[in-house]
């Protein structure tokens, strides 16, 4: 039996997929979408991938959302906010968090590749940093999986089998 998915994490996880919808839709970018919210359940910033549009190697969802929410905190750090997103973080957005201070991150789909928060490496919960970011993965994570699934397969195909 799976443990239930606390609501306000099924919410803001379903915020996010929406973004990630966006990034897919207005972008036609990897479908990832973040949110960061508040200890009291404000919206601080949120974002989607947008590295080929930017061309911006670091303009993933999570950093975009950090970035928002420094500028309305006008602060770096991110003390006691959740960083939702639908793929589990890479070790650039890992360590970002670490370094603002962000309280907990909940992810849906776990990234086997190049995960950051225990599927590859275990950079928010590494002893050596002054600060562990708290890690709920695998909410909502089957259709955030589908969905990254979806939008590399279709890629493949316009591409054609001799690319």
């Amino acid at each position: 039996m799976t443990d239930a998915i606390p609501i306000e994490d099924e919410r803001w996880m379903r915020h996010a997929l929406a973004l990630a919808t966006r990034a897919e839709r207005e972008d036609d970018e990897i479908p990832v979408g973040a949110v960061l919210v508040s200890d009291t359940g404000e919206v601080l910033g949120e974002g989607w991938n947008r590295n080929i549009t930017e061309h911006d190697p670091t303009a993933h969802a999570e950093i975009i959302a950090m970035r928002q929410a420094g500028m309305r905190l006008g602060n770096h750090r991110l003390i006691g906010s959740t960083l939702y997103v639908t793929l589990e973080p890479c070790a650039m957005c890992a360590m970002a968090m670490v370094h603002a201070r962000v309280a907990r991150v909940v992810y849906g789909a776990s990234d086997p590749k190049t995960g950051a928060a225990g599927s590859v490496f275990d950079l928010l919960a590494d002893p050596r940093h002054n600060h562990r970011v708290e890690v709920t993965g695998g909410v909502l994570g089957e259709e955030a999986g589908s969905r990254l699934t979806a939008y590399f397969r279709a890629k493949r195909r316009k591409r054609g089998p001799a690319n």
